[in-house]
């Protein structure tokens, strides 16, 4: 009998993106590690795990918004600790190696870890001495060594903030620096409110992207209306949307994208804890994305503020949207293939998941 969980053990996954943003404890901390953050809880705020497991579990029967969330608990934050957003990141790789990720694309902003260099400092803290490109450089040395002792491929993808236009011309700066150094591509994450139309940085960090060769991802469609995932793809020239379920909102956007063979990068669990999505998982995009064989992958989203691991949302898939083993196969390759890794080393990611799945990659698929 085919289980989901199973699936994920037999080290057969590929992660095309993961989101993660929020919450951990800084290494002299009790608990473990279960993402790169955009802040690293102080030694003496140990006591505000448990707050934050709470907070998320109360999330979707809550109205307050993210904003509200996020304010109720900024007194644990205390990002610019070199060490932890070093150990944070190596623990990261091990953690994903652990839920069976042979491949993962992690993303984070560079600013929201940062003391220095950064306008204004975020979370209304003292000025120090760890950097934007500070923090880069941190993540990339953690990656690097969890990628030598977990054998997993991990690389980054730097966030611009859509609140925060005057950061993004530094983000695409920093992602033409680390090209070569595990930075894959660019996002834009936030408030979907906010148009990108009337925030020239952003237009601008992302046709500088777009001239140096850098892979463009964009959060559109998760809150926000199908505009916004239009304006992700015409004006951002995005290769792939996070989320993009009110794509099918417009179903003349959405049938354009299905012929573009654009990718979405899709979190269950998130989505029904945000409230992005019916809490009915029967009636989630997914079953309709499934049906028409969209270009999609299933991903975690901010797994230590849901409590929620790769295999919790393909758990999910499974029981309460029908989701099969050749499924689970068929969009591991599509999130392989739409991965933003130099062809050569995409092509032998696609190749081994063909080979570990005993399926012929012919003409049509390859």
């Amino acid at each position: 009998m085919f289980s989901a969980d199973t699936f994920i053990e037999q080290d057969l996954v590929t992660s095309a993106f993961c989101y993660s943003y929020f919450f951990l404890l800084s290494p002299n901390g009790n608990q473990t590690h279960n993402s790169i953050c955009i802040g690293v809880m102080s030694n003496e705020t140990v006591l505000h795990w448990h707050c934050l497991l709470a907070v998320g579990e109360q999330i979707c029967k809550c109205q307050m918004s993210w904003t509200n969330i996020l304010l109720l608990i900024l007194h644990c934050f205390s990002s610019g600790d070199k060490e932890a957003i070093r150990r944070i990141a190596y623990e990261f790789v091990e953690d994903k190696s652990k839920e069976g990720v042979i491949y993962v694309e992690v993303r984070y902003s560079p600013h929201l870890l940062a003391n220095t260099d950064v306008e204004p400092i975020p979370w209304k803290q003292e000025k120090g001495d760890v950097s934007p490109d500070d923090v880069v450089q941190l993540v990339n040395q953690g990656l690097a060594e969890g990628e030598k002792d977990f054998n997993i491929k991990a690389r980054s993808i730097l966030c611009c903030m859509r609140h925060m236009p005057n950061w993004s011309m530094k983000v695409v700066e920093l992602c033409k620096k680390y090209k070569e150094d595990g930075v894959v591509g660019i996002d834009l994450a936030g408030d979907e409110t906010i148009n990108v139309r009337d925030q020239s940085c952003h237009r601008l960090a992302y046709e500088e992207a777009v001239r140096c060769g850098i892979h463009r991802t964009v959060h559109a469609g998760e809150m926000g209306p199908p505009s916004v995932v239009k304006e992700a793809v015409e004006v951002l020239k995005a290769e792939r949307i996070g989320h993009g379920y009110n794509t099918l909102k417009d179903q003349v956007l959405y049938k354009q994208l299905r012929e573009q063979n654009m990718h979405f990068e899709t979190c269950p669990i998130s989505s029904k804890l945000t409230g992005a999505c019916d809490p009915d998982f029967t009636k989630h995009p997914l079953v309709t994305f499934r049906k028409d064989k969209v270009n999609y992958s299933l991903n975690t989203d901010d797994p230590l503020i849901f409590n929620s691991q790769l295999h919790v949302d393909y758990r999910t898939a499974h029981e309460y949207m029908g989701f099969t083993e050749e499924e689970f196969k068929r969009l591991n390759i599509n999130s392989a293939k739409s991965s933003f890794l130099p062809e050569k080393e995409k092509k032998d990611l696609v190749n081994k998941l063909y080979e570990a799945y005993e399926m012929v990659q012919n003409a049509e698929n390859a």
